[in-house]
């Protein structure tokens, strides 16, 4: 017997909606990101690592407006490890070559530019290795969309697994399509939260598709869409109570961990509210919309079954 909702929204009467909306908000980012793409971090870049260590706390908004209005052309500043220490991601400098970087022309220029300031160590990060982290997050990133749409298929359907692999790609271009846009630092904390997103999407994806199988089975009778809009909202306080939780722990990171990971809790942030979309206008209403039927989810029966059951 299904149990019955707590609500009953007519999520799929808005699908239409939903499909124009996504479809404009994906030409919109990947329009952006054609024309001015990422605002890419010093790690995709290249650039300079730089450790201060100060004898009293210190004053961030002053390091960066010092950093910013000189030669140095702005650059990331943050606490490391304590208020005593500062760390610096500068920019690849153009009058300076990468083995000047560690230089002591190098050193004294920051001593003299942030008095009280003792430059502990200077690391550069050269170009080559960034091209090898972006190479690294795009395969990635493929991996995990094939893992996805292998582990889908096998569970479900085939036509479940695109629905997935849809709402996936989805929700990786709002985020980066928001970046480019935004004109944020997009760093390796970005990236990792864009690869935790696509995990954390999915799991509320496969909670919705559970929904889905199980009453196609029990209920012979409902039509498919009548079908998705009982298991949406069956499974809808589960899914708020999920993304509130979450969504309070990542807060506490973005306005307390510090800038080193504000493009991690940023991402996060975004993820989860497109994730909780996606999962019902975009996963949900491809797989309506490619025709699945309750005929495809039925147990495949073994041949002879019902013979061995017989005393």
């Amino acid at each position: 017997m299904t149990a019955k909702p707590r609500t009953s929204i007519d999520f799929m009467r808005w699908r239409t909606v939903g499909l124009v909306l996504s479809t404009a908000i994906n030409l919109a980012a990947v329009l952006s990101l054609f024309i001015q793409g990422l605002n890419l971090g010093i790690e995709f870049t290249g650039g300079t690592v730089v450790e201060l260590a100060y004898e009293r706390a210190a004053d961030l908004d002053h390091i960066r407006t010092a950093i910013k209005t000189s030669d140095f052309g702005g650059g990331t500043v943050q606490n490391f490890g304590g208020p005593l220490n500062v760390l610096l991601r500068l920019p690849p400098s153009e009058n300076i070559a990468g083995t000047e970087a560690a230089s002591a022309d190098y050193t004294a220029r920051l001593e003299k530019l942030l008095p009280g300031a003792k430059v502990r160590r200077v690391e550069f990060v050269g170009p080559q290795v960034g091209d090898e982290l972006a190479t690294d997050g795009i395969i990635a990133s493929l991996i995990a969309l094939g893992g996805i749409l292998v582990y889908v298929m096998l569970r479900f359907t085939f036509k479940f697994s695109v629905g997935a692999i849809i709402a996936t790609v989805h929700d990786v271009m709002v985020i980066l399509g928001f970046f480019s846009i935004s004109r944020l630092e997009f760093d390796l904390t970005a990236l990792a939260a864009v690869l935790a997103i696509m995990g954390y999407s999915l799991n509320d994806t496969i909670v919705i598709f559970d929904r889905i199988r199980e009453n196609f089975r029990s209920i012979r009778k409902m039509p498919p869409i009548d079908v998705m809009n009982l298991s949406l909202n069956q499974t809808l306080s589960r899914t708020i109570n999920t993304h509130v939780v979450t969504s309070l722990s990542v807060f506490a990171l973005f306005f307390f961990g510090g800038e080193l990971i504000h493009g991690f809790s940023i991402a996060f942030l975004i993820g989860i509210v497109v994730g909780t979309y996606s999962s019902i206008y975009v996963a949900t209403a491809s797989v309506l919309a490619l025709g699945a039927t309750r005929q495809e989810l039925l147990p495949i029966q073994k041949e002879g079954a019902e013979a061995d059951k017989r005393p």
